[in-house]
């Protein structure tokens, strides 16, 4: 499931997280490299990591892209220092701002660290770095015992820093793309008769433990287009009859069988259900049928240059 998130993370801001197209990231591996534009390892190589720099996009980039704001004290252009300790101290001040930046718009992440997003040579300095000042090296047990001190062994550490910037990307998600969401365009669906009798999803941010109003008012979108649309694109449907109504509740379950994303589709490209959509079954019953609509789906999502990179 982990695994799945982090593709699904990791192909969103490839595609969407940066300005001038696309640019390809790996978690945690190239946010860790890209936090700053130079970076020295000695003074014989300054002049061609300069050079190098100059195209590298960091992780501020992004945020900037997605928030219009910079981080406070924090240049996307600056370098590291020389000195592997003054290095890492710098790093984890600007994690420190990174997560203090996002937590005060509304990210959720009391468990990610600032050392959480380190390099693994890099956590281990900070972690030799603490136990000196702790003033007592060999005694471990005081060490654990301080509960601001968190020592992990190496293959922890590698899952955790991966989960870390996981979380990180899906809370810059929640705080900057969600809150894009408005529900002031969108027709009140139950002002069509044929969905009077259905539930409302309610807006109120109290209403549900689950999803956001942002993420409600998504639901609230394909259950209009689902229930406006599906006599119309599955009318003469070559693999039965029109799909039955149905209350479109989450993000799972409820869009497995592609009839949903089909018709938000054929919503606006109308022309896609005579080439694509009559040929869905609408009440699939087996694996073969449910990858049959999906694949009529994705076809669909490309015939009209929607590359996203879904896969089917």
């Amino acid at each position: 499931f982990f695994q799945k998130t982090l593709t699904a993370v990791k192909n969103w801001f490839t595609l969407f997280g940066w300005s001038k197209g696309q640019n390809p990231i790996s978690i945690p591996y190239s946010l860790r490299r890209d936090l700053c534009k130079v970076q020295m390892t000695s003074s014989r190589e300054k002049f061609l990591n300069q050079n190098l720099g100059k195209d590298t996009k960091t992780v501020y980039d992004m945020l900037f892209h997605l928030s219009g704001q910079f981080l406070p004290g924090i240049r996307s252009s600056q370098s590291l220092p020389l000195d592997p300790v003054e290095q890492m101290l710098q790093l984890h001040h600007q994690h420190s701002t990174l997560l203090a930046f996002l937590k005060s718009q509304g990210a959720c992440l009391p468990h990610v660290m600032p050392e959480f997003l380190f390099e693994p040579d890099d956590y281990k300095k900070w972690i030799k770095m603490q136990t000196v000042l702790k003033g007592d090296v060999n005694n471990m047990s005081d060490i654990f015992s301080n509960k601001n001190i968190l020592i992990l062994k190496d293959s922890i550490f590698e899952t955790m820093r991966k989960r870390a910037w996981t979380d990180v990307l899906l809370q810059v998600y929640k705080v900057f793309v969600l809150p894009r969401v408005s529900s002031r365009n969108v027709t009140d669906p139950f002002s069509l008769e044929s969905m009077q009798s259905m539930p409302r999803i309610k807006s109120e941010p109290l209403s549900s433990n689950i999803y956001s109003p942002y993420e409600r008012t998504i639901l609230t979108w394909l259950n209009k287009h689902y229930e406006k649309n599906r006599k119309t694109v599955w009318k003469d449907c070559q693999k039965g009859g029109v799909p039955p109504m149905r209350w479109i509740v989450n993000f799972d379950r409820d869009l497995l069988d592609g009839l949903v994303l089909a018709a938000q589709l054929a919503a606006y490209c109308p022309y896609l259900i005579a080439t694509h959509f009559v040929r869905m079954y609408t009440n699939p019953r087996t694996p073969e049928q449910f990858l049959h609509n999906c694949l009529i789906l994705v076809n669909a999502m490309r015939a009209v240059s929607l590359a996203i990179d879904i896969k089917v």
